[in-house]
């Protein structure tokens, strides 16, 4: 599904942000990319979604290179941010509409989708008001909303639980491995540990733009706890 090799990315006061990073992640797996507060996780991420260029390495999308097949890769992919900026000015409905009909979504299987999604995430009053009137957590829920209704093959996901209540964290999670069932394959940050570890199928722990760990929970963890490693590893860079 998803190939990154060798990935650098540098910026112009000459740091490197990503320095050589592979990864691979198959169909039907929910990956969890763990690291400190400047890792590297959304500098990959963004490289990955093509909102940023980068210097060396490559990443493929089921075999096809997202630099070079920019639109179909994007029709592949939904992506949302840690902090979405969406359309203050729209009201919810017609925000999910406008990306419904971006993405060429037929309106009954939309209008089915919203209508679940809506009420999995109690916000079905709240569809005809502004978005400038949302808090963060319910625009949270509108911009997840919005990926779920394209049925993503890659779904990827910058911290997705900041702002969500437990039950919105849970609905979410299910989604996530409903999505993985079908065939998708789900990518995302996360300072969770304990989410992580029981969520995913596999990790990859970067640190200062190096993965220094990578592979299933289990080969990750060892006898211990994600939590004590990613503390072990946080130790060592101290």
């Amino acid at each position: 599904m998803l190939e990154i090799k060798n990935l650098v990315k540098i910026y112009g006061n000459g740091f490197k942000a990503v320095d050589d990073v592979s990864i691979e992640i198959q169909d039907g797996e929910i990956f969890g990319f763990i690291g400190p507060n400047g890792a590297g996780k959304t500098t990959t991420i963004k490289s990955i979604v093509g909102l940023i260029e980068f210097e060396q390495g490559q990443i493929l999308l089921d075999g096809m290179d997202v630099t070079k097949n920019k639109i179909e890769c994007k029709q592949k992919i939904a992506y949302i941010p840690d902090n979405p900026e969406i359309y203050g000015f729209m009201t919810g409905i017609q925000f999910l509409n406008f990306i419904g009909d971006i993405c060429n979504i037929e309106k009954t299987e939309r209008n089915k989708d919203i209508a679940k999604y809506a009420n999995m995430f109690d916000i079905t009053g709240n569809l005809g008001d502004l978005i400038s009137s949302y808090s963060h957590g319910m625009r949270q829920k509108i911009s997840l909303i919005s990926a779920f209704i394209r049925h993503p093959k890659l779904l990827i996901l910058d911290e997705p639980f900041v702002g969500l209540d437990p039950k919105a964290s849970h609905d979410v999670k299910q989604v996530m491995r409903e999505l993985c069932d079908n065939g998708a394959s789900v990518f995302f940050s996360t300072h969770v540990l304990e989410v992580a570890e029981k969520l995913c199928d596999k990790v990859a722990i970067i640190n200062k733009g190096k993965i220094v760990a990578n592979g299933t929970v289990e080969d990750v963890k060892g006898d211990s706890s994600l939590e004590d490693v990613f503390l072990n590893i946080a130790s060592k860079d101290e």
